[in-house]
C-alpha cells in the first residue's frame, strides 16, 4: 500500500506525463506581455478587492471583476491544457482523484496551522480581517465566487502564465501567485497563496494542464470557506 501512494504521488507531482506543447518563438514572447499585463492589473484589483468594508454590496462586483480579468487574461494569451495522469509511460485519463487527495490534505494543514496562527495576536487579526467578508455575505454567492476565483486563478497562474516561463515555471509561477496575493498587504494571505502556489504548479508540471490545479484548488478555498470561520 505504501508504495502504491509513493507511486501515486510521484505519477501526479513529480514524473511529467508525455506532452508536446510547444509554441513558436513569436507566440511565446506573445503570451509572456500578456501575461505580464494581466498580472500587474489582477494584483491591483484583488488589493482593492479586499479593501472593501465587510457586507458591502461592492465586494461581490469586484470579486467577479477579478476573476474575469484572470479568465480574460488567460484566454488571450494563447491556448491552455486540461492535462492527463501518467499511465505506465503514457499519458492517462484526465487527473481527478488525486487532486482531491491534495485539496483535502492541505486544507487539513490549514487547520492544523489555524490552531497555532489564533494563538499569535498580530497573525490572529490577519486571518480575521479575510474571514469578516465571509461572515457577513451570503453563504451560497461566497462560494460560487470562491469557486470562481479558484478557476480563474488557475486559468491564468498555472494556464497562461506557466505557459509563458520557459524556464523554473513552477518557482516562477509560486513567486509570481505570492506577489500578487502579497498586493492585498495580507502576510498569512500570501503565505496561503505560496503554499497552494507550490503545490498546485507541482501538479501542473506532472500533468501538462490546468485541471489538476482547478480541482485542488477549488476544493481547497471552499473548505477554507467554512473551517476557518470555526476556528477563528
Amino acid at each position: 500500500m505504501i508504495d502504491g501512494v509513493r507511486r501515486a504521488v510521484r505519477q501526479t507531482l513529480w514524473e511529467k506525463v508525455p506532452r508536446d506543447h510547444r509554441e513558436s518563438d513569436r507566440n511565446l514572447r506573445r503570451r509572456q506581455l500578456v501575461t505580464a499585463g494581466f498580472v500587474v492589473l489582477g494584483a491591483v484589483l484583488l488589493a482593492l478587492s479586499l479593501r472593501i468594508k465587510p457586507g458591502s454590496d461592492l465586494f461581490y462586483p469586484a470579486t467577479l471583476g477579478l476573476a474575469a480579468v484572470w479568465t480574460v487574461g488567460a484566454f488571450t494569451s494563447g491556448p491552455l491544457h486540461l492535462g492527463r495522469t501518467l499511465r505506465g509511460e503514457e499519458a492517462g485519463p484526465r487527473p481527478v482523484a488525486m487532486p482531491v487527495v491534495y485539496g483535502a490534505l492541505l486544507a487539513g494543514l490549514f487547520v492544523v496551522g489555524g490552531l497555532v496562527v489564533r494563538q499569535i495576536p498580530w497573525l490572529d487579526a490577519q486571518v480575521r480581517h479575510v474571514l469578516d467578508h465571509a461572515q457577513h455575505g451570503s453563504a451560497p454567492l461566497l462560494i460560487v465566487i470562491t469557486a470562481l476565483n479558484g478557476i480563474a486563478e488557475e486559468l491564468f497562474f498555472r494556464g497562461a502564465l506557466y505557459a509563458a516561463t520557459p524556464r523554473h515555471p513552477v518557482i516562477v509561477t509560486t513567486v509570481a501567485y505570492t506577489a500578487a496575493t502579497l498586493a492585498t498587504g495580507n502576510v498569512m494571505l500570501a503565505f496561503a497563496a505560496m503554499l497552494l502556489g507550490l503545490l498546485v504548479g507541482l501538479e501542473r508540471r506532472a500533468t501538462g494542464g490546468i485541471q489538476a490545479p482547478i480541482i485542488t484548488h477549488v476544493l481547497w478555498s471552499v473548505s477554507m470557506l467554512f473551517v476557518l470561520p470555526a476556528l477563528f
